[in-house]
């Protein structure tokens, strides 16, 4: 569930410009007026390169975008437009970031860094193409946790706060504001074939879906490339949308323009982790009808890459796009069971027995109001102490996983000597309230640390 982080030498690799100047629309930063140092990721920089940069050189390049060597010489909007709550968009694109360069990591990846909050865009339309430092903070929470929680997601790389004053509607303004750099497998969305679709291009679209199997896939493209790329994007989503539920995390907003080809996740708006396995439990509170709910994400990915698959119309026959889609609810409930037993650190004990652990631990979760933390309770056949509990809805789970051997023995003083390790929506408001009232950011570097040593222990495999 996790990529071991090797190091390696920068790398530069700008492979966006061999898609041509339909891809996006050079930009040039925000003039800020500060670039003060709030967070910088060494542990991922090391991936690319780029750990050795002196404090100055980083907000150089990171907070007022000089170019890094060898790479894109100027930033590039991302042009794509998406579906918004189910309804079609085609006025968006980067409003408030762009793609800043390319690298190759210690595994040959190609990897992004792109920015959010870095000043206005041809597509910010109304908006100020910033960002709040509170949302920065939120994105570097997010991160952190799902990749300790095995969830493929993007890395937040660098936060720079800017010192403009943002004015924003649903929160106390004016609030603080910062520029975030990511580092992602890519930022090639749905949305963009999407718009690639609309525009009538063939040639523009088979040359995407080349891009997307040799570059970011590494595959040699076969007799029928679009097919051929939708299984591998069904693959990857199926088994995002699996990782989202164990995890017990709600993005919020999955329109297809947030949906990466390569299946990972990425922008962190409105997100929550739910405390209870709640199918209902929503993170955006503009989300009236529960589209995006906890236990509707799997539905909402599914029906994105439906409309993939209708933008690769352009250039395909329907019936093997088709036989592409059918395959995500099987390859959903089997990426489910796998990660439910990683997340429980058992080894599995055939199908069926997995199937019917599962389904019981969900079960016993949802019937008896139990904490999704009983992941960590239960690690590697912990006793849960809820037996009662677990009698009285009519399941029991823990008489089931008694039966499941551990998959090892390594790093099980984790489990016993600390508590779970959460991050519900009330923390994240503890660990902002004294960056906003003191400029304290103890909490946040001592609840990153604290992550990712449960990360650690989670790898340990």
């Amino acid at each position: 569930m996790h990529i071991k982080v090797l190091s390696s030498p920068y790398r530069p690799d700008p492979k966006i410009a061999s898609l041509g100047a339909k891809i996006g629309d050079t930009v040039k930063a925000a003039n800020f007026p500060e670039t003060i140092l709030r967070f910088r990721n060494d542990r991922w920089a090391a991936t690319v390169g780029l750990e050795n940069l002196s404090d100055a050189d980083w907000v150089r390049h990171f907070g007022r975008f000089e170019p890094l060597p060898d790479n894109m010489p100027e930033p590039l909007a991302l042009r794509y437009h998406g579906h918004q709550f189910r309804v079609y968009n085609p006025e968006i694109g980067d409003g408030r970031g762009f793609l800043f360069a390319q690298l190759r990591d210690g595994h040959g990846r190609l990897l992004d860094l792109a920015t959010k909050g870095s000043g206005t865009t041809p597509y910010s339309r109304r908006g100020d193409g910033r960002l709040t430092l509170k949302g920065a903070v939120r994105e570097i929470l997010a991160t952190e946790m799902l990749e300790a929680l095995g969830v493929n997601t993007s890395k937040t790389f660098s936060v720079i706060e800017t010192g403009e004053e943002l004015v924003r509607g649903d929160e106390p303004s004016p609030t603080r504001s910062a520029v975030l750099v990511r580092l992602s497998h890519s930022h090639i969305r749905i949305g963009t074939f999407q718009r690639i679709a609309a525009e009538g291009d063939a040639d523009m679209m088979a040359r995407l879906v080349r891009y997307c199997l040799t570059i970011l896939y590494n595959e040699t493209p076969g007799e029928n490339p679009a097919a051929q790329l939708l299984h591998l994007a069904v693959e990857r989503i199926a088994d995002l949308a699996a990782s989202y539920m164990v995890a017990g995390f709600v993005h919020g907003v999955l329109n297809t323009d947030n949906i990466n080809i390569t299946g990972e996740s990425f922008d962190y708006g409105p997100w929550r982790f739910t405390e209870y396995w709640d199918p209902h439990f929503t993170a955006a509170y503009f989300d009236e009808s529960g589209l995006y709910a906890f236990g509707r994400q799997a539905e909402a990915m599914h029906w994105n890459l439906g409309q993939l698959a209708v933008s690769l119309r352009l250039i395909c026959e329907a019936p093997p796009l088709i036989e592409a889609l059918e395959r995500f609810p099987a390859l959903f409930q089997s990426a489910i069971i796998t990660r439910f037993l990683w997340r429980l650190g058992v080894q599995s004990q055939g199908i069926d027995r997995d199937r019917e652990l599962v389904e019981a631990g969900e079960r016993f979760m949802v019937r008896g109001k139990i904490p999704i933390d009983v992941f960590f309770h239960a690690y590697r056949g912990g006793r849960i102490g809820w037996s009662d509990q677990t009698h009285e809805h009519g399941v029991d789970f823990e008489a089931l996983l008694a039966k499941y051997p551990s998959q090892d023995d390594s790093g099980t003083s984790y489990w016993t000597a600390s508590p779970p390790c959460s991050m519900l929506i009330a923390e994240v408001e503890h660990i902002w309230a004294p960056i906003a009232e003191h400029d304290d950011w103890q909490p946040l570097h001592q609840k990153v640390e604290a992550i990712r040593i449960m990360g650690h222990a989670l790898s340990q495999r």
